[in-house]
């Protein structure tokens, strides 16, 4: 019989390790699991359980980074409000530097070792904005408009949206637009709403259902082009508070209150899918990430504040598999 070598010219992988990043096709030996894996396309998203958070909290506003390299940043026990951040290799969190100011309701993008938070209440309700830099967080320009339960879009600590924003108080359509040392008003939302999914870029970008004032809430659906918000289809439901997606063609949305749900729901440009549910249901939680690989975690369920993580792995990415002698 051929060697793995003879086949395909090289020798397979020796690594402590899985690869943070597989591809797919790709074949290693784990010597500390003393295992043989590789990475094949998955035919269908699906979450599966991740590390727990070390702090339970709900009301994030995105996150940051993904499910191989996030941050949870801020958030609330229901009381108390933390200033805590952790940090997501893949597996476990770990405690960081904490912001300077913790907030619920507010909202946070960005990648793992350059992020940005903004808005939120303490309470009250605040217009702050501190920057992170993969070390510390460093206060910034306030926002135009201070506000909660608002909106993320962006990539890192100098491009990003504020968007809407507002819960059981009078919501707002406002949208600003983040250059790494300002805030700018650009055009509002045609429904000013908050508590809502929002995931993209600073000139590619979705907002996803949200409430209008206060439950129960709306299936609208804006899609922002980097100079104007334009109404698509609906979603399927009208809750949805995480969302995570590279642009405003791709996206999924997951998870609400209103009632709780584990609904996940997905967007290709024109419509909305709904794909595999996650394992916990719960609203407020955090997230970020794309339609490949993204991440949620904390949240509440029936008011008790949560640990969990769960991790997606969209349809046609590559996901780790063990190979077994059967």
């Amino acid at each position: 019989m051929a060697s793995y070598k003879e086949i395909f010219g090289t020798n397979i992988e020796v690594l402590a390790s899985d690869p943070a990043n597989p591809v797919e096709g790709q074949v290693w030996y784990n010597s500390t699991d003393n295992v043989v894996k590789g990475a094949a396309a998955t035919t269908s998203g699906a979450w599966a359980t991740g590390g727990n958070l070390n702090t339970a909290r709900r009301g994030f506003g995105g996150g940051a980074g993904n499910a191989t390299a996030a941050l949870a940043i801020s958030g609330s026990g229901d009381p108390p409000i933390y200033a805590f951040v952790e940090s997501y290799n893949g597996s476990t969190w770990t405690e960081i530097a904490d912001v300077n100011t913790g907030q619920v309701g507010l909202a946070s993008t960005g990648t793992q070792s350059s992020a940005i938070k903004f808005g939120g209440e303490s309470p009250p309700t605040t217009a702050l904005t501190e920057s992170w830099n993969g070390t510390s967080w460093t206060e910034v320009a306030d926002l135009n408009s201070g506000r909660n339960a608002l909106g993320a879009a962006g990539v890192d600590n100098t491009s990003a949206l504020a968007i809407g924003g507002g819960l059981n108080q009078p919501t707002d359509g406002f949208t600003e637009s983040w250059n790494g040392s300002s805030w700018t008003e650009v055009a509002d939302l045609n429904t000013g709403r908050g508590l809502s999914g929002a995931a993209g870029t600073q000139t590619s970008a979705l907002y996803v259902v949200g409430y209008v004032d206060s439950p129960p809430g709306v299936s609208n659906v804006e899609s922002w082009n980097g100079t104007s918000w334009t109404e698509v289809a609906d979603a399927n439901s009208n809750i949805g508070i995480g969302a995570a997606g590279a642009d405003n063609s791709s996206v999924i949305k997951f998870n609400g209150g209103n009632p709780e749900t584990n609904q996940t729901e997905e967007w290709n440009g024109s419509a909305w899918t709904t794909v595999a549910s996650s394992s916990q249901t719960g609203y407020v939680v955090g997230g970020n990430g794309s339609t490949a690989n993204a991440i949620k975690f904390g949240g509440a369920q029936s008011n008790v504040v949560k640990v969990f993580t769960e991790e997606w792995t969209g349809a046609g990415a590559p996901v780790t598999y063990t190979f077994t002698d059967s």
